[in-house]
């Protein structure tokens, strides 16, 4: 049996893994069209500053990822994030401390008593009884008002979507929310409910040392695999019971296929075998983002916690600023302190296609804005994602239930990566255990 897995993110990274574990006499073939695997799991050192190309982690609330490490011996790589990191803060007219508790929620000026009175009545709104999607935004000004849903629920959209409330679907998105309203009525219904059933401490943001780069070069290390890396797959098509992969300088017949890039690029090399299917997989939407990395060795702003989002309403050039340095010291030299301040999503993406002057010099106005920060780094990084953060929008579960109904029209091809069912690595980790699963089930 040989398997080829195309894209070796973290999403075809974990199936290769979990696959040779499973089979450790499996032949797999290993593509990607960058040189080095990881995908957007990408750390690049400058002056010994540690810069993330995408994300920088991942919530130990759910036990997938940490089982990938334990599962693939890298426990001495984790770093946990420090305690400044619980410390977080949202952008409206002037910067606001993200109450954690009902004391300082109560205090926040982040929005009036009037919507803090209407919060408090999500306990008396009936639950949803009409079937579908809903945006998060229609979500929320029903749940618990328009204000806060304007404020906390626009901020948190831009941090991990870098999109709008009005752009998502809750059910997509956050399927949690939905499911607390569904099972028991109400969101402190349902949070009250999860939190007696809850053992020990909630979940922390966790990573590697010297950066996600560090556990991704270890993946690669520990699988077994052929690897075509820098090898950009051109086609899939079918090839008597198999599918005949072509990548530059490489050909070869495959019983399996694992396609586990990013959407748009699955639908180019899949054009020629199913046309229809390469038109559903070019109608998931993603959302630009730039990346701008800066590196101080001398800073007089403490960095003290783990950053800021921006709201809409704010009208600023930047969604949010990571202050690197603090959530994980190691990102930056002793005495020094590094930011990544994300620009572009939904809000505002033409931002995303200056060139790195013009990139740096928004990142620079968002913090001088923000922070007061205006001291010119003595380190810059650039990531540009012209597809950064796939867009789940309203009719997106329905669309990949379709999509994946339909390639179970071709045996042995199967579809993996963040643009379907869920974007955070413990999402991808996930899903792609469960496949490696599958693979190993099929018969020979």
């Amino acid at each position: 049996m040989r398997t080829a897995i195309i894209g070796a993110g973290i999403s075809g990274l974990t199936t290769a893994f979990y696959l040779k574990q499973a089979q450790p006499d499996r032949e797999v073939h290993v593509f990607d069209a960058e040189p080095i695997p990881g995908g957007t799991m990408r750390t690049d050192t400058l002056s010994g500053f540690h810069f993330e190309a995408g994300g920088n982690g991942f919530l130990t609330s759910k036990p997938d990822s940490m089982q990938l490490v334990k599962d693939s011996g890298a426990e001495d790589l984790l770093l946990p994030s420090s305690d400044a990191a619980r410390k977080r803060y949202i952008f409206t007219e002037r910067l606001h401390r993200l109450p954690e508790s009902p004391g300082p929620f109560l205090r926040t000026s982040l929005i009036g008593w009037g919507a803090k009175l209407r919060l408090a009545g999500e306990l008396f709104v009936p639950k949803r009884k009409e079937p579908g999607e809903e945006t998060l935004q229609e979500f929320g000004y029903r749940r618990i008002g328009k204000e806060f849903t304007d404020v906390f629920l626009d901020a948190m959209t831009a941090g991990i979507y870098a999109t709008t409330p009005d752009k998502v679907s809750v059910n997509a998105a956050f399927p949690l929310v939905v499911r607390l309203e569904q099972e028991h009525g109400g969101l402190f219904r349902g949070m009250l409910a999860r939190r007696k059933k809850q053992a020990g401490p909630g979940g922390i943001l966790m990573s590697f040392k010297g950066g996600v780069g560090s556990f991704i070069e270890h993946l690669r290390r520990t699988i077994p695999a052929e690897w075509h890396l820098g090898a950009p797959v051109e086609e899939v098509v079918p090839d008597g019971s198999g599918y005949r992969v072509r990548a530059r300088d490489f050909e070869a017949v495959f019983d399996q296929v694992v396609v586990s890039t990013q959407a748009h690029a699955a639908a180019g090399m899949l054009r020629s075998l199913d046309g229809d299917l390469a038109r559903r997989l070019e109608a998931i939407e993603y959302s630009p983002v730039a990346v701008v990395g800066l590196g101080w060795k001398e800073l007089d702003h403490p960095l003290d916690g783990f950053g800021l989002l921006t709201t809409t309403s704010a009208g600023l050039p930047v969604l949010g600023v990571l202050w690197d340095s603090s959530i994980f010291p190691d990102r930056a030299p002793e005495g020094s302190r590094s930011v990544r301040v994300m620009i572009g999503g939904q809000r505002n993406p033409e931002l995303v296609q200056q060139d790195e002057a013009g990139l740096i010099a928004t990142a620079r106005e968002g913090l001088r804005l923000t922070m007061g920060v205006d001291k010119e780094p003595d380190v810059t990084f650039v990531q540009r994602w012209d597809n950064g953060i796939p867009s789940y929008r309203v009719g997106h579960i329905a669309a990949v239930d379709d999509l994946f109904a339909h390639v179970e029209r071709y045996p042995g091809l199967h579809l993996g990566g963040n643009a379907y069912r869920g974007i955070a690595m413990n999402d991808c980790v996930r899903n792609a255990r469960e496949l490696a699963g599958k693979l190993a089930a099929a018969p020979a």
